[in-house]
């Protein structure tokens, strides 16, 4: 999944992008609103995390304006303000959650992951598509029960597939989504990765829809 963090402290800011990368993510990091607003227009996101405390403008009509834009993808409040307002006015404005800082990064990857698994309609973090079994919370795979080594892109890659299962994406699809900035992509990398995963998993599971992209069929 590909993310947005929206932090003006550098040090915090860095801190964080590094751990969400560490815990499988694409993590696009912006200091501003204005940088905020221009990279939800650019990028396709499926998780925005905002600070409330940002120079010129306050996280909170950031927030507003994106959910009157249309932004639907979970938004969660990461901030220094601890008052009941603030968390019933976050809430009531459009935020999934709300964390106050200081905050460990195991919990904001499990409120990740819980935002985004309701946003997707599911009531747990693992998935069933055929003979594989997916664990998003321990990005661990299984296939008859037994467990299957991925890289992490490979993973992202089948996960998105078997959350759209019946649904064709295209290679630019996944690539918005499994790559942040100054990540480097060749011009084959899916197509790489689909590969191994076919060699891991079988050739059947994952289907080339010619000049269009992949697809997982239905169960």
């Amino acid at each position: 999944m590909r993310l947005l963090l929206v932090e003006d402290d550098p040090q915090l800011g860095r801190a964080t992008q590094i751990g969400l990368e560490q815990a499988g993510y694409a993590v696009d990091w912006v200091q501003s609103a204005d940088s905020a607003r221009t990279a939800v227009r650019l990028h396709q996101y499926g998780c925005l995390l905002l600070d409330l405390g940002l120079p010129g403008e306050d996280g909170m009509s950031v927030l507003r304006k994106l959910r009157a834009n249309g932004f639907v993808q979970p938004v969660l409040i990461v901030t220094a303000r601890d008052q009941i307002s603030d968390r019933i006015s976050g809430l009531d404005t459009g935020a999934d959650d709300f964390i106050i800082k200081p905050f460990d990064l195991d919990e904001l990857a499990a409120r990740i992951r819980s935002a985004s698994r309701r946003a997707a309609g599911r009531s747990v973090d693992t998935l069933c598509h055929g003979t594989i079994e997916i664990d998003v919370t321990t990005r661990q795979l299984r296939q008859h029960g037994q467990p299957v080594a991925l890289t992490s892109k490979e993973f992202g890659i089948l996960l998105l597939l078997a959350e759209h299962a019946g649904q064709v994406l295209a290679r630019e699809q996944l690539e918005e989504t499994l790559y942040g900035w100054g990540e480097e992509i060749e011009s084959n990398a899916i197509q790489v990765h689909i590969h191994h995963l076919r060699k891991k998993l079988g050739k059947t599971l994952i289907r080339t829809v010619h000049a269009v992209g992949y697809t997982m069929d239905r169960p």
